[in-house]
């Protein structure tokens, strides 16, 4: 039985993804992601003005009449969301967590596709596969997969971001759009990454929130490593220590944008203490200029 906190959280989501995915977002979606493809259609005869490449030269030989093949947009699209729910993500300081946020990002370009008649599928990993649904149609699969990811629990795992990789370029054989959804703590992803973007179309998430960005005032505090379980005390008060510690996260964060980068990979940023639908609208724009 599914507990009623959840129930409540799943249709907040649902009502905020719903006004989320008006009319002007869907169809960026549908700009930005599909037509990537061609399929073939029918063999017609020519015509005047028809293009001459297109001439089947097999069925002009039979027929002794000059046909052509005809193509249309490959208009049906295969999303999946490759989700980091590792022990890092059970942190936040604003009104969610980490994992409560990509869930949420998750659920908004899901009813998306789904509005776009797409086929959507979910993989959950931490420093293992946890959870793999096949992508499918229609709004209850992309109401379970809300649920899945919303539910969630698990002991505290780390995380293996080139096992999912793998795991992903074994399991979705045709071309699909993979957003990996993740903090990107892990390590040694690119080669991974980079074969799985020469055939498929992958979209980098990072999630983070605003303390790791940069640390604020606030004293003595004991802070863990959620993933080693790790524990030291520092003074947020020094200067000296706030400083080296955004100008590491800030390091960390460009060093990521330069691995993408070097393998073709975008990204959209999200953070806990923002509206990621500014985020996702920029990236739509981004990717209409390259277009």
């Amino acid at each position: 039985m599914i507990p009623e906190e959840l129930i409540k959280r799943i249709k907040q989501i649902q009502i905020y993804s719903s006004r989320a995915v008006n009319a002007s977002f869907a169809g960026q979606y549908e700009s930005v992601f599909k037509g990537r493809g061609m399929q073939f259609d029918e063999v017609r005869e020519y015509m005047p003005g028809d293009d001459i490449r297109t001439i089947d030269w097999n069925v002009t030989a039979r027929t002794g009449k000059p046909y052509i093949k005809r193509f249309v947009e490959e208009r049906e699209m295969t999303v999946l969301f490759a989700v980091d729910l590792s022990a890092s993500g059970e942190f936040g300081t604003v009104s969610k967590l980490k994992n409560e946020l990509a869930a949420e990002f998750c659920a908004v370009l899901a009813f998306a596709a789904a509005k776009n008649n797409d086929k959507v599928g979910l993989l959950i990993f931490t420093d293992r596969i946890e959870l793999y649904i096949p992508p499918k149609k229609g709004s209850r699969h992309i109401l379970r997969l809300i649920r899945e990811l919303l539910s969630f629990r698990m002991p505290k795992r780390q995380t293996n971001i080139p096992l999912a990789l793998d795991y992903v370029a074994k399991v979705i054989r045709k071309r699909a759009t993979i957003f990996v959804v993740s903090d990107f703590i892990g390590t040694d992803f690119k080669k991974p990454l980079g074969l799985l973007n020469k055939r498929h179309d992958v979209i980098a998430v990072p999630v983070r929130d605003r303390v790791e960005i940069a640390m604020p005032s606030v004293g003595l505090i004991e802070i863990q490593d959620a993933e080693t379980g790790q524990v030291m005390v520092v003074d947020t008060s020094s200067q000296r220590f706030r400083s080296q510690y955004g100008g590491r996260s800030a390091q960390r964060f460009a060093e990521l944008k330069g691995l993408l980068r070097s393998v073709n990979v975008d990204l959209i940023p999200i953070a806990t203490d923002k509206p990621y639908i500014n985020d996702l609208i920029q990236f739509f724009h981004m990717r209409h200029r390259r277009l």
